[in-house]
């Protein structure tokens, strides 16, 4: 797997133009819930068709559930533009109908991968002792192998490097594994953020990988829908909407298909109001429009993030009232803002509006070399009562400011939370290529 493929697999799938008039080539697999059909027509994708069909346990209960496969797909097509919005490495490319989406075509990794923030279920039965509602905090991970007639037996980290499974080209070994624990604690944490901001608890979830056949980046490759987790909206059992509800069913009836149905529909219409638009800006205050260049490059990490960012020039030694006036003047807009005032020499800049605000205020002052540590000082001792902190980076300033707007922004936060995946994954790859030399 490697990030510079990744990137030119994704950037071309991006410039795709699919027709309305596609054709569906022949059949590549089917499975109990959908079809993944070839697309001549574009290398290296595939169409997948989900069906009006509700399964649990390994197929052994089976029941047509008319207009599930539409529902699925909608709800699906929402959580993955969430995840590749974020930056995830994903399958999705894009719906195409009710029930069909485009995706990379992968060669799939036979393991399910299972990451739980709260005991209940098959988790009791297999660890008795354990209090059903007991909270995991790192997550608990759990893999098990795809192999129907058997029940998928859970395998362990060691038996899955030991098994050295080859996907396409690629054999599944340490590093593989690695990355695709990293990325399914990823993909939860994303998805927990975006329901708790709806007051819905997800409690558990399974995910597979696959090999994209093209780039052979490891990428998530699946539908992710209520056939996925346990969700409980409030984070009361009693109220779920999940798949669990057909599982506990002692004997199914269409009155009972059509409670889970429902319960489809409402989660997917709120999928729909995940992680809404929160507006907020970052508001860059040089002391002088020479340090416009030092300003430029926080703007430009903040325009990385989709955080909005303007830049303006006030004195607050020589211009004091003006400085007053500009802090006002981005108050009275009423969203979240974070100033970072930019000032070198005698910093009065930001123990100023750090006094006369309750926004957060971050020092970046652009140093000289002749006066570096004297310069400092007047960013570093504040007077008392002024909670301005300094970073001397101004990409990490941008970094800054962008984690304090996330504390109320879950967009925000997801795109931060991969940026930390994307820094691990680099370093990962990185010591890959040297033991490969």
């Amino acid at each position: 797997m490697t990030g510079n493929n990744a990137e030119i697999s994704r950037e071309h799938i991006q410039h795709l133009e699919f027709s309305n008039e596609i054709e569906f080539g022949s059949v590549l697999i089917e499975g109990k819930t959908k079809i993944v059909y070839d697309l001549p027509a574009y290398k290296g994708c595939v169409a997948l068709k989900s069906k009006d069909r509700i399964t649990c346990g390994d197929g052994a209960r089976a029941h047509d559930m008319e207009g599930k496969s539409v529902i699925s797909n909608a709800t699906n097509a929402r959580l993955m533009e969430i995840l590749n919005d974020a930056g995830v490495p994903t399958h999705f490319i894009g719906k195409w109908s009710d029930d069909v989406f485009h995706a990379l075509n992968c060669h799939m990794i036979p393991i399910e991968w299972v990451t739980r923030r709260v005991a209940t279920g098959s988790f009791l039965r297999r660890n008795p002792g354990v209090v059903e509602g007991h909270r995991f905090s790192p997550l608990k991970l759990e893999t098990f192998y795809k192999d129907d007639a058997n029940h998928d037996p859970q395998w362990s980290r060691e038996q899955l490097i030991s098994a050295k499974l080859k996907c396409g080209d690629l054999v599944i070994g340490a590093d593989q594994v690695d990355i695709m624990e990293k990325l399914t604690i990823l993909v939860f944490e994303i998805l927990e953020k975006a329901w708790a901001g709806a007051n819905w608890a997800l409690i558990d979830m399974k995910i597979e990988f696959g090999v994209a056949v093209e780039s052979g980046e490891i990428v998530l490759a699946d539908i992710i829908d209520s056939d996925s987790w346990r969700l409980w909206p409030s984070g009361d059992k009693r109220l779920m909407v999940d798949k669990q509800v057909y599982r506990d069913m002692p004997n199914v009836t269409q009155e009972g298909i059509d409670k889970v149905k429902k319960n489809f529909e409402i989660v997917a219409e709120k999928v729909k109001e995940l992680l809404p638009v929160v507006p907020c800006q970052v508001i860059v205050v040089m002391g002088s429009g020479s340090d416009a260049a030092h300003c430029q490059k926080i703007k430009d990490a903040l325009d990385k993030l989709s955080v909005h960012c303007e830049m303006r020039v006030v004195s607050a030694h020589k211009c004091t009232a003006l400085s007053l006036s500009l802090l006002a003047e981005y108050e009275a807009i009423g969203i979240p803002t974070v100033f970072i005032a930019v000032a070198g020499r005698s910093n009065g800049l930001g123990p100023v509006m750090a006094g006369n605000t309750t926004c957060p205020v971050i020092n970046c002052p652009p140093l000289s070399s002749s006066w570096e540590q004297e310069d400092l000082w007047s960013s570093l001792r504040m007077p008392s009562g002024l909670g301005c902190s300094t970073i001397i980076n101004p990409e990490m300033a941008a970094l800054n400011a962008a984690q304090v707007l996330a504390l109320a922004n879950g967009k925000l936060w997801c795109k931060l939370r991969v940026a930390q995946f994307k820094y691990w994954f680099s370093c990962k790859i990185a010591d890959m290529k040297l033991r490969t030399q």
